[in-house]
């Protein structure tokens, strides 16, 4: 799940106010006089009594200091952004309204402080409340919150068959970063069998390298979105983010600078996942083999590549029978966009 850092900006402080909007810091806490001139520097949210999130009706700014914090606490989570105060909050204490659901801030004024408050319960709090005037310690909090993304558990797939399956619309996502080779989106024909897509960084005598894109797949497909989502790639639009992601697993939000949408010839990758690797427990230790099975369809031209287990391109035009890709499974069943548990059957 994708985290949130907010500054807590106690004084009027004009260089700590530019080095949040450059760091990327998400909003900012603030009293009512301050509100104006921090919308002269930058765009961001705002939450004061005049703010783009409004205190006691948006955003609930409180501590706990018995357990009898805890009800009125739970029913503020229920309504909006709650945030505790750094002097305020205990990891038990915390613990618990992790588990309870809800958007959860809590105040840190330090690196280790904040790298705890994003790993309590291993999902961690949804956002923290940075209590320093020291842009560095900004720095340093922003880099580690905004690098807590999701990580998948990637999977060898076997590809069982190659094959044209005529015209169709595809759907090219240019990002607002560039990509690193290995890395990709995850898009297939089906929620629950994500292809790793490589992005267009690598060297071709007949067209230039696109780093920031990712020549992704028929406009029907689903692709892996922050926050556990999916959505259809012909639904993606300049502003969205998405996550890309690299061999290992490591994914990170990019935001779509513009999607393209044009009609090309296609081909189809099938391929299957073994029961054991996809964590089917049920299965472990019988002699029954059971297999997960996907497939994308994506445009038929040398530049489209997947990635093999080693994390490096494989052109879909020479892929064959037999070889390996990499693949990220889950439980199918996704309500737009969100997994559901249903009985539900793709093909």
């Amino acid at each position: 799940m994708a985290k949130t850092v907010w500054l807590f900006l106690e004084e009027w402080d004009h260089s700590l106010v530019t080095s949040a909007l450059e760091l990327g810091v998400d909003g900012i806490v603030c009293s009512e006089e301050f509100t104006s001139r921090i919308k002269e520097l930058g765009r961001i949210t705002v939450i004061s009594p005049n703010g783009d999130l409004v205190p006691g009706r948006d955003v609930f700014l409180e501590s706990i200091k018995s357990p009898e914090d805890v009800p009125k606490i739970l029913e503020y989570l229920r309504r909006g952004v709650v945030c505790l105060q750094q002097s305020d909050w205990s990891i038990i204490a915390v613990e618990n309204l992790v588990a309870s659901g809800g958007k959860l801030f809590v105040g840190v004024r330090n690196l280790d402080e904040a790298r705890l408050a994003v790993t309590i319960l291993e999902k961690g709090v949804s956002g923290v409340l940075a209590e320093t005037s020291d842009p560095k310690i900004l720095g340093d909090i922003v880099k580690l919150v905004k690098g807590m993304s999701e990580t998948f558990q990637m999977q060898e797939a076997v590809v069982t068959s190659v094959k044209p399956v005529g015209l169709g619309d595809r759907v090219c996502v240019d990002m607002a970063l560039m990509l690193e080779p290995g890395e990709g989106l995850l898009v297939g024909d089906r929620s629950s069998f994500l292809f790793l897509v490589h992005g267009e960084t690598v060297e071709n005598p007949y067209a230039a390298p696109r780093p920031f894109r990712v020549n992704a797949g028929g406009v029907h497909a689903y692709t892996r979105i922050p926050d556990g989502k999916t959505k259809y790639l012909a639904e993606l639009c300049s502003g969205d983010s998405v996550l890309v992601v690299s061999p290992d697993g490591k994914a990170r939000e990019a935001t779509v600078g513009r999607v393209k949408i044009e009609r090309r010839p296609l081909i189809m990758v099938t391929a299957t996942v073994s029961s054991v690797q996809c964590g089917d427990e049920l299965s472990q230790g019988s002699k029954k083999e059971k297999t997960w099975e996907g497939s994308l369809i994506l445009q038929n031209a040398e530049t489209i590549r997947l990635v093999d287990p080693s994390g490096k391109p494989i052109s879909v035009v020479g892929l064959k029978e037999g070889d390996r890709v990499l693949v990220v499974t889950d439980m199918p069943g996704r309500h737009f966009g969100t997994a559901v548990e249903e009985t539900i059957s793709e093909k």
